[in-house]
């Protein structure tokens, strides 16, 4: 009867330790979970922001502020569209987009707009591309030919599929997808300003 009480009293006393021990955990997770969230979130904006900068023309206004929504025409992806502005007038667009057709999956980029729909910049803000060959479709020489790239009066695709752009070699797959996650902020950018100019 003693010992059944006390194997009884030490799965207690075991219950409790783990309990307390468990409920310390999760409130050490949750603080540290409070006190970075902000400056991950912070340094999250920062570096998105950067990569909107160096995309687009000179800007003064916080493209930020002025955020929205834009879709396809078949209304199945949304993007997020940044207006860039110099002393109040629009100069050029950023738009967030991306494809899950790279060779190791999703690649995500923001594209750089002209007024006249005309590609200005693009930069890869995360892929799984292999190093060294498909991670090249980040590379000054792959991306200067998009500069100036008009895909409303050219033909946007790689070479391999009878377009302009030549891929980077050894990954095409790489090189097709950022073309068609450029060609969708291109459909959803045509969509937008076509809704613009219906109003």
């Amino acid at each position: 009867m003693k010992k059944s009480r006390k194997i009884s009293s030490n799965f207690i006393n075991m219950a409790l330790a783990l309990l307390i021990t468990c409920s310390i955990s999760a409130f050490a997770v949750g603080y540290v979970h409070k006190i970075t969230a902000q400056p991950i979130k912070k340094a999250r904006y920062q570096k998105e922001l950067a990569g909107i900068a160096s995309v687009v023309n000179e800007f003064n206004n916080n493209p930020y502020e002025e955020k929205m929504i834009i879709t396809t025409p078949d209304k199945k992806h949304k993007l997020q569209l940044f207006p860039i502005r110099k002393d109040g007038i629009v100069n050029s667009y950023a738009i967030k987009t991306y494809s899950k057709a790279g060779f190791s999956g999703r690649i995500n980029l923001i594209v750089g707009f002209y007024i006249d729909g005309a590609i200005k910049d693009f930069v890869i803000t995360e892929h799984k591309e292999t190093p060294g060959l498909g991670s090249k479709i980040n590379d000054a020489k792959f991306k200067k030919q998009f500069n100036g790239f008009n895909p409303r009066k050219r033909i946007f695709k790689v070479r391999q599929d009878g377009g302009e752009i030549d891929a980077v070699t050894g990954a095409t797959i790489s090189s097709r997808a950022v073309v068609g996650a450029i060609q969708r902020a291109v459909d959803a950018f045509n969509n937008f300003y076509k809704g613009t100019k219906d109003e």
